[in-house]
Formats: C-alpha cells, sequence, structure tokens
C-alpha cells in the first residue's frame, strides 16, 4: 500500500525535457503520429532508408510515456505473439517470418551499439514455467514443435528449473537462450527519441493530432495549435482512438498492471538463484511475467488485464487496489522465502490487443497514409519490423515484408458495445476457469479457437 503510484521506469532522472509543441503550418515528406516505439522507429528508419527525407513526428505527450515507457522490457524475436500463435495462423510462413524476427531484433542491438543507447541490453533468455501438470505436458509439446522449426528451446524438468530460478510454484519450464533480450524500456524510447533528433526528425510533443485529410492531391495533419501539409503519413497511435474510423473496432485497449520491489539483498538474491537474469513468464493463460532491473529489483506484472466499457482510456485506471493487491499475493505465493519485500511503484500501461494477438498493417487515402496496430503483449521488438512495413507500403515497394500473408491479412473486429464488453470478459473468466481445470477450455473458448478468436495481453 506504500508503493509509490508511479511507473518506475519514467522516473528516472534522466527523462529528456520535452520538445516544443507544433506551432503554425509546416511542410514535410512524413508525418509520423505517435510517439512510441511504432513512431520512434518509423521516423528513425524513414531517415535512415533517405537521409534527405523530410520526417516531422507529432506526440500528442512526450514520447515513451506510454505503452513503451511502462513494460517489462521484453524484447523478443517473435513476430507472430509466439511460436504456437504463428503456427496456428501461418505455418507456411513461419520459417520466413522467423528468420525475419531474429535478424529485427539483432538489429535493434546493432542501434542500440550504434547510438550508444544506455537501456541495458541484455540476451538473457527466456524461461517459460510450468505451474500445473497440464503446463508441464503443453510445454512439452511445444518443445516438439520448436525443435523441428529449428528454435533452441531446452525443456527443463522441476529440479533443472528451479536450479535457475527457485520457486516452490514450478514444475517445468522452456528455456529460449536466444529469442529474447531485457531492455530497459523507457531508456529504449528515449534513445530511440536522441537518435531520431540527431538524424534530423522534427520532434513535436504536447502536439495531438486531431485529424488526417486530404489536402489536394497531399495530406495534411492537423493539431490543436498547427497542421503539416505532406505526402505520407505513417499512424503508431497503437491503444489510443485511431484518426481512422475503419480501425475503431480492430483493438481495444487493455490495461496492463505491474509493481516493482526494492533491491534484493545478496541474502534475496540467493534465495531464489536468478544467476542467469532471465526473463520469465508463466505458461498459463492467465499469465505473469517478471525479470531483475540493473540494481536487482524484481518487476512483477501481468495475469488481471483489465478492459474498461467504451475502450475508455483515464490516467486514472492507471492504480487499481484490487488488481495490484493480487498481484503482491500471487508473487508472495511464487516466492514465499521473499517474504518482507516491499514494492516501491505500482503502475499500468494501456496496450493495444487484437483478435488475432499479432500486428496487423494496412493503408488508406489511396496509399498515402499507413498504420499498424493491435501488438497486444510483445511489441517491444516487433514495432521497428511493423515501421519497415508501414514505409515499404507508403513507398509502394513490393518486398518480401509486403508479400507475407501475415502483413497483407486483417483480423476480425471487435464487436461494438455492449457485446465487446460481454465478450472481452467472458473470454477472461473462460480462460481462468480453464487454468483452474486442468487447461480444458470451455464451449466458448473452444468456438473461439474453432474461428480463430481471442483475447489477450
Amino acid at each position: 500500500m506504500d508503493a509509490r503510484p508511479a511507473a518506475y521506469w519514467l522516473e528516472d532522472p534522466d527523462r529528456p525535457a520535452p520538445e516544443p509543441a507544433l506551432i503554425g503550418p509546416q511542410d514535410a515528406d512524413l508525418v509520423v503520429v505517435g510517439g512510441g516505439y511504432a513512431g520512434l522507429w518509423t521516423a528513425l528508419r524513414a531517415k535512415e532508408r533517405d537521409p534527405a527525407r523530410d520526417v516531422v513526428l507529432v506526440e500528442r505527450g512526450r514520447s515513451g510515456d506510454q505503452a513503451s515507457g511502462r513494460n517489462g522490457g521484453f524484447a523478443s524475436e517473435s513476430l507472430t505473439h509466439g511460436h504456437a500463435n504463428g503456427m496456428a495462423r501461418w505455418p507456411e510462413e513461419m520459417d520466413t517470418l522467423d528468420r525475419l524476427g531474429a535478424e529485427n531484433l539483432a538489429a535493434i542491438g546493432e542501434t542500440v551499439e550504434r547510438h550508444t543507447i544506455d537501456c541495458r541490453w541484455e540476451r538473457t533468455g527466456e524461461l517459460t514455467v510450468a505451474r500445473a501438470p497440464h503446463e508441464v505436458a503443453e510445454l512439452a509439446a511445444l518443445a516438439g514443435s520448436m525443435h523441428a522449426a529449428g528454435h533452441n528451446a531446452v525443456l527443463l524438468d522441476e529440479t533443472a528449473t528451479r536450479a535457475r530460478v527457485d520457486s516452490p510454484a514450478y514444475r517445468g519450464a522452456i528455456f529460449e537462450p536466444d529469442a529474447t533480450v531485457m531492455v530497459e524500456p523507457a531508456r529504449l524510447a528515449w534513445g530511440l527519441r536522441a537518435a531520431c533528433l540527431r538524424v534530423g526528425v522534427r520532434l513535436h510533443e504536447g502536439s495531438p493530432a486531431t485529424a488526417v485529410e486530404r489536402h489536394g492531391r497531399a495530406m495534411r495533419v492537423l493539431t490543436p495549435s498547427g497542421e503539416v501539409r505532406t505526402d505520407r503519413v505513417a499512424l503508431a497511435t497503437n491503444a489510443f482512438p485511431s484518426l481512422l474510423r475503419r480501425l475503431r473496432l480492430m483493438t481495444v485497449p487493455v490495461y496492463d498492471y505491474a509493481l516493482m520491489t526494492e533491491p534484493l539483498d545478496a541474502a534475496q538474491r540467493a534465495a531464489v538463484g536468478w544467476s542467469g537474469r532471465e526473463g520469465v513468464s508463466d505458461a498459463s493463460n492467465m499469465f505473469h511475467y517478471y525479470r531483475l532491473t540493473r540494481d536487482d529489483r524484481i518487476l512483477w506484472g501481468g495475469y488481471d488485464a483489465v478492459y474498461h466499457y467504451g475502450s475508455r482510456i483515464r490516467p486514472r485506471l492507471e492504480q487499481s487496489g484490487p488488481t495490484h493487491d493480487l498481484l503482491a499475493r500471487n508473487f508472495f505465493r511464487t516466492f514465499p522465502q521473499l517474504e518482507g519485500l516491499r514494492f516501491t511503484h505500482r503502475w499500468a500501461g494501456v496496450i493495444d490487443t487484437c483478435t488475432r494477438f499479432a500486428a496487423f498493417y494496412g493503408t488508406a487515402y489511396d496509399g498515402r497514409v499507413a498504420y499498424a496496430q493491435g501488438f497486444t503483449g510483445l511489441g517491444v521488438a516487433a514495432t521497428r519490423f511493423a515501421a519497415d512495413v508501414m514505409l515499404d507500403l507508403l513507398d509502394g515497394a513490393d518486398t518480401e515484408r509486403t508479400r507475407l500473408r501475415m502483413v497483407r491479412e486483417r483480423p476480425v473486429p471487435f464487436p461494438p458495445e455492449p457485446l465487446r464488453f460481454a465478450g472481452v470478459h467472458l473470454t477472461r473468466w473462460s480462460m481462468g476457469r480453464a487454468d483452474a481445470n486442468g487447461g480444458r477450455p470451455n464451449l466458448w473458448l473452444r468456438t473461439l479457437d474453432r474461428l480463430g478468436l481471442g483475447f489477450d495481453s
């Protein structure tokens, strides 16, 4: 209860001062709307691909303040929200998607090094842990599928799992040593922001885009105090309402809650082990994710993803006593040896989820506007890939990326209210019941699976 109601990552004293708002009319070759990862990568990649391109980025608040600066900092190779989801939807493309995902993650690491971004880029790998017997069996089947696809995935029994991270709740795990990097999320966003400024991107913060519209043969992006006339627009607003009405039902905003502990002392670190500093996530439907920080705090998040009626997004929704209490209880069920450890911060971030869990792409206004949305919970790295997709689409380029069925297809939209609210909450309830019932899905979940639909964080 004494944890600060603030996002730990954003309280960093190195947080940059805001750039000035857009005032009056401007002209540009490309306008990027949104200063999170997707928007920052799009602006940076646009200048890297064509240094002469004049790029303006407008951000409602401050770059990196929303989901990009509030997440757990898991940067994954997967572009498909995990191997299983990709195999279920695009099996014939998975070899290509796996290769592109690995190249994408490596390129982020190269950018971090080249721009000397101090964001603690750690190739630790990730443990996916089983807490119930049915999850052990499910992980064994998943490991077999991953091995067949050429992934380095090591199936661990209970003893081997607890030798890495010690919890009496663990029964086994899959360890992927190469597929996930830990990163300090806000510092990555700020580093990309600084890189954009260095290469000549004109950044305007405190400048919410209120409309995008035709302007003769070009486009115009409007803000409360200015406008930009431009040839092309890239929309990277993600969880926030899109400037394109056609996208309003394609995603729902979901609040993902997190806690941060005080630093562990030497005895506490010894009690949990964790010498490899792996990222950890649960194999259950209602899952936690957790990792160590550079000063040995534990970030503990996930489980109770919350959707509010009418797709509401409000600052006051970032604090939830019941949800943070639930997170704290589950933390000490996982690590009872840490009883007495205090939490210093509690917060939430709003992410955009779609019915296929992985990002989708498209264009509007005869190809002059491109968008990427629906990253769900694995967007830290996938946003860079999305930036290149959007730039390919805006350039009218026929590339390996744009030929992917994953890129060409759109997910099924969510229904309007009140069906949306009822469906989301029925799905969350059913997922919890399945976790408690040996993993057996009820009729509702089986129906969604047959239709290729779902809800996830």
